[in-house]
């Protein structure tokens, strides 16, 4: 049966808008509380066989097939930002090299769909369409069997273990060059990921399932496990941007792999986490312009026995490697009435400290206050003055020209800072 005519309800929620009120069942409201996709998903205390459902910072499309019934509900969450531009950011957090040298629209071909569902399907299918345009790949895979006939070298222990030393059949392992390698495996569970969601247009449905027919000698994965894993190299080469792409949607979020009874289908994008790759990758390619190096999740410790644990998204390293000078921390949140949380300066003061620096920044997803700078009361930095905390909001609603652009800004303004001498 196809997915879209499957029989089940569709609910439509934004990221981070308020809690929509949906008619749902007992079953399938606690199912949908339990599957960690929502903020939030409880009972409506005002309306009877309703729950109030609140999407968070996960934007995407699940199914969710509940075992006590025979229906199944599809969950579309759209994000704040154009889809667009959803995929330019998913663009940086798979190659920010290659990214950064295009500085446009496209690394991540979305088409012309403006909903998330059929823009991913499409991008899925023109990257595996890529990878397999010079036909399948193979290689070589380690076989471990019983046969009737010597192949390879015997397994002698456990021929021993297994038949007393008896043949046939011979326990033997041997290297088999076949499709059946990790690449094929994942890209055959993207396309098979995206062939049981609804919304997929049908142009792009029968091409994902015409890619699927050429990798059945790709074994499927199996619901729970962890993916393959596989190294770039020169062979693999054409397959390497499908192959990023296809883990966003099989790899850590991606509900499909998840064990347990519930079963849910689909993919789910974490903005906290792509909005984070994405400053950090643009950043630490725009610093490489003035001889700086950065390392990101840069571990260190704020108390002297090594007790407390710190790791700032970003530390900017002079050319020697070791000389901190600047310290940046991204955070996908807008700006409230009351402005941004106080935490996060409190959070950057102490990277700041740890690291010797008289300035640090934050970097936000939005907001009306751009470039507001908070000299700390009573701190004296290395140069005498007090620690300045410097606030950034990007409006990713801009062109990709001119979000690179504030990354430049940026690094320059890290590439001036003086070289501190650390006591």
């Amino acid at each position: 049966m196809n997915p879209e005519d499957a029989p089940g309800t569709s609910i439509a929620l934004r990221e981070y808008a308020r809690a929509r009120s949906v008619p749902l069942d007992p079953a399938t409201g606690r199912a949908l509380a339990a599957s960690g996709v929502l903020e939030s998903a409880v009972p409506d205390p005002h309306r009877d066989g309703h729950w109030l459902l609140r999407a968070g910072s996960l934007v995407g499309a699940v199914r969710l097939r509940v075992p006590e019934t025979s229906c199944s509900l599809t969950v579309r969450i759209t994000p704040k930002t154009p889809v667009r531009r959803l995929f330019f950011l998913l663009g940086f957090s798979l190659d920010p090299a290659k990214a950064w040298r295009s500085g446009r629209d496209g690394t991540v071909d979305a088409g012309a769909y403006e909903d998330v569902v059929p823009a991913l399907a499409h991008a899925v299918e023109r990257q595996i369409d890529a990878a397999l345009r010079q036909g399948v790949l193979q290689g070589y895979r380690r076989v471990e069997e019983s046969a009737l006939v010597v192949r390879g070298r015997i397994r002698e222990a456990e021929q021993l273990r297994r038949h007393f030393g008896r043949t046939p059949p011979v326990e033997i392992t041997y290297d088999a060059y076949t499709a059946d390698i990790p690449e094929n495996r994942i890209l055959r569970a993207a396309a098979e990921s995206l062939l049981r969601l609804p919304g997929v247009p049908g142009p792009v449905r029968r091409r994902l399932a015409h890619h699927r027919v050429r990798l059945v000698d790709a074994e499927p994965l199996v619901r729970g496990h962890a993916l393959p894993a596989w190294q770039p190299s020169r062979l693999n080469a054409r397959y390497q941007p499908a192959l990023r792409l296809a883990e966003v949607i099989l790899a850590g979020a991606s509900p499909e792999h998840r064990p347990g009874d519930l079963r849910l289908d689909g993919f789910l994008f974490d903005m906290n986490a792509l909005f984070e790759d994405f400053v950090t990758g643009a950043l630490r390619e725009a610093v490489r312009e003035h001889g700086l190096t950065a390392r990101l999740q840069d571990r260190h410790h704020l108390d002297t026995v090594g007790r407390i644990r710190i790791r700032p998204d970003l530390v900017a390293y002079a050319a020697d490697g070791r000389t901190p000078v600047g310290v940046v921390d991204a955070k996908y949140k807008t700006e409230k009435t009351a402005g941004y949380p106080s935490a996060d300066l409190y959070q950057v003061l102490a990277y700041c400290t740890v690291l010797g620096l008289d300035e640090g920044h934050l970097v936000y997803a939005a907001g009306r206050t751009d470039g507001h700078v908070h000299e700390v009361r009573g701190s004296a930095g290395p140069q005498g003055q007090g620690i300045r905390l410097h606030q950034h909001a990007l409006d990713l609603n801009r062109g990709p020209d001119e979000l690179l652009a504030d990354f430049r800004d940026l690094a320059a303004r890290l590439a001036a800072v003086p070289i501190r001498l650390r006591s």
